[in-house]
């Protein structure tokens, strides 16, 4: 098929061959600091605390079936998870490592809701788009025990994915802070005014205008450093931004390795020109443009339309409910809302009605779950719904009889807004169900 419109020539543009080295340097620095992510679990116990002492778990819709292994079980997929994660970074066996990781750390991600990190589903995505990314051509032991295998250059699409990927999450987490509170410096002032302690600038974060200046630098920032960094002009400023950007967030929040991964993918945009230092003459401008175009091109420009058209659209979603997403959580999750809302749980009683002798009680949450799966549903309606549908089922199995009613009186104050109930106190949630396509009735509006 010959290539002759504009539109064919840029998709042809992603096979023609860019310098190898960005990506062989971002999987090293991947697999270390998963390795360092996966060796946080054991010496901070989170492995039995997560995934060994609950009773129960808040799986994700369609996805109940996903159950922790039984005994040491969890222990020996962290072990593995580590040995994936240095064999990744060693670039050994990278293909199938990398693959096994996906899965295995998806595997994990998908065992409870309360644990949800933007980054660990982005950790997830890059490690897919990974699979399929050629990083073990240079600087492996892949390449040492098959020296066939070296290669100076790979296609362009297998870079511009991962820095693909990583615009969004940019774009999107500015896009996430044109809400009102973010804009009156909210939830920011309340999180600086905990951090007067910090190095030389902290007396002055009780001040409103501090907050203002971090509200919209960090909205400026996550919409505008994609360009800055793609720009082989101001490619050093970017860096510096950056730099300062993810370190001061590493220092005042407790993000995990979030700003880590986030420095460690900078490499990625190092301009080209940068590698050829290297003994490489790579370079990103297409040769010539060819004359025709494969079925193996056709296959992969599919995937990748597809890829990040759902990528572009389903942070989205959260539109397609009538509720502030900060408040009812509806499409939160999955959109890049990163660091948006301060909740403070004011009041969280749920309570069980006897089908029998209309007799009723508050259920004691300890003897369900666990005081961390507490705090992470206290605030998140649609985790309150699992929960009331769970505690009405182990009264059924337990008891034999259907409940009359599980209700749940939860009031929340949203960036110091006035507390308001969120969930609907006459609403019975053993019956109610989440509409994943417009606003549950049974979830309060936020307070004006």
């Amino acid at each position: 098929m010959a290539v002759d419109n504009g539109w064919q020539k840029h998709f042809a543009s992603l096979f023609f061959p860019i310098s190898v080295l960005p990506m062989v340097c971002f999987r090293v620095l991947f697999g270390v600091i998963m390795l360092w992510e996966v060796g946080r679990y054991f010496q901070n116990g989170w492995i039995d605390r997560y995934y060994i002492q609950p009773s129960f778990f808040f799986t994700y819709a369609g996805f109940d079936w996903v159950k922790p292994w039984d005994g040491n079980g969890m222990y020996l997929h962290f072990y593995i998870l580590g040995l994936l994660a240095g064999c990744i970074a060693l670039g050994l066996f990278y293909r199938l490592s990398m693959a096994l990781f996906c899965v295995g750390f998806l595997y994990v991600f998908l065992l409870d809701q309360t644990n949800y990190l933007n980054h660990f589903y982005l950790i997830i995505l890059m490690s897919f788009l990974m699979i399929f990314v050629p990083a073990h051509t240079r600087f492996s032991v892949d390449m040492l025990l098959r020296p066939q295998l070296r290669a100076d250059f790979a296609p362009r699409w297998t870079y511009w994915i991962l820095v693909a990927q990583l615009g969004i999450v940019y774009f999107y987490g500015g896009l996430a802070k044109l809400n009102t509170d973010w804009l009156h410096g909210q939830p920011m002032h309340l999180w600086l005014s905990e951090n007067q302690d910090f190095p030389l600038i902290g007396r002055y974060f009780g001040d409103m205008w501090m907050a203002y200046l971090f509200s919209y630098g960090g909205l400026l920032f996550d919409l505008l450093i994609f360009p800055i960094l793609l720009w082989r002009r101001t490619f050093l400023l970017g860096l510096l931004l950056a730099g300062g950007f993810h370190f001061t967030n590493a220092q005042l929040f407790n993000i995990g390795i979030f700003p880590y991964f986030m420095l460690a993918s900078l490499v990625l945009f190092v301009p080209s020109a940068w590698w050829n230092k290297f003994g490489q003459q790579g370079t990103d401008r297409i040769y010539a443009v060819p004359t025709k175009t494969t079925t193996s091109h056709r296959i992969t420009t599919g995937f990748l339309t597809l890829y990040f058209a759902f990528q572009l659209l389903f942070p989205l979603r959260h539109h397609l409910y009538d509720n502030n997403v900060s408040w009812s959580e509806e499409g939160h999750m999955f959109a890049w809302h990163m660091k948006l809302r301060d909740k403070e749980v004011l009041a969280l009683q749920i309570t069980v009605i006897d089908t029998y002798s209309e007799t009723q009680w508050e259920v004691h949450l300890p003897d369900y779950l666990t005081e961390r799966q507490i705090q992470q549903m206290s605030d998140r309606p649609a985790m309150l719904l699992q929960f009331a549908h769970h505690v009405a089922a182990m009264m059924e199995q337990e008891n034999g009889f259907e409940v009359a009613g599980i209700y749940a009186i939860v009031v929340v104050s949203l960036n110091d807004h006035p507390p308001a109930y969120l969930i609907d106190p006459r609403a019975n949630l053993a019956e109610a169900e989440q509409d994943f396509l417009k606003t549950a009735s049974w979830i309060m509006p936020p307070p004006s």
